[in-house]
């Protein structure tokens, strides 16, 4: 626990940003089974956004792991400090006006709900995207062989299979991905924030 710190606020105000970039900051929130099609999803709205102008930046689940998460296990309580970490960062980039899009499993609903209540706390907009699929679906396309192994208890505490998956309750946005293709993933996304303002006014 830090100590002897005080919070030292900028000369920079939100509205201020705002105003000078042309954007409002939103943190999109992917959360789904592994091979959902999260990651997928992510990428092809970032790149949407950009050539739209917008100020986006993706955080990848895999990706995050090399870097600032590359301390922590797949335990319940490591999956905890991934998605607190996470929550934070994103609410940072989201603050300096930028549509921050995260893609992590974030398996349960109290994890998701801290990213939310901290973004809520910054008076900062948070859109939760339940990247759906069935574990059928998700286990015959296994990509990286996971579920696989999951099967066969090579990997432990796997979600889905091991370890729980608490689908979203109320989610903003709910993509059925074995119904709906990534071209169509992203368009709604895109029409969720453009109908809400998140969309940049110049560019």
């Amino acid at each position: 626990m830090s100590t002897n710190i005080t919070f030292h606020p900028g000369s920079v105000d939100s509205q201020e940003r705002v105003e000078l970039i042309g954007q409002k900051g939103v943190t999109v929130w992917l959360t789904g089974l592994s091979a959902s099609g999260k990651s997928t999803i992510a990428c092809a709205l970032e790149q949407h956004l950009l050539h739209l102008h917008n100020f986006v930046y993706r955080l990848d689940g895999d990706n995050i792991r090399f870097g600032l998460n590359k301390d922590l296990g797949f335990d319940e309580k490591s999956r905890n400090e991934n998605i607190r970490r996470i929550g934070e960062v994103s609410k940072l980039f989201t603050d300096a006006a930028c549509i921050t899009i995260t893609a992590f499993i974030s398996p349960y609903r109290a994890d998701r709900q801290l990213a939310r209540d901290l973004h809520k706390a910054a008076s900062l907009p948070f859109v939760e995207v339940f990247v759906d699929a069935p574990l059928a679906v998700v286990e015959e396309r296994d990509p990286k062989g996971l579920y696989k192994k999951a099967r066969a208890g090579e990997i432990k505490e796997f979600t889905g299979i091991s370890a729980p998956y608490e689908a979203p309750e109320s989610a903003e946005i709910h993509i059925k991905t074995d119904e709906t293709d990534v071209e169509g993933s992203v368009r709604i996304i895109t029409e969720y924030l453009t109908s809400n303002g998140y969309i940049a006014t110049k560019g």
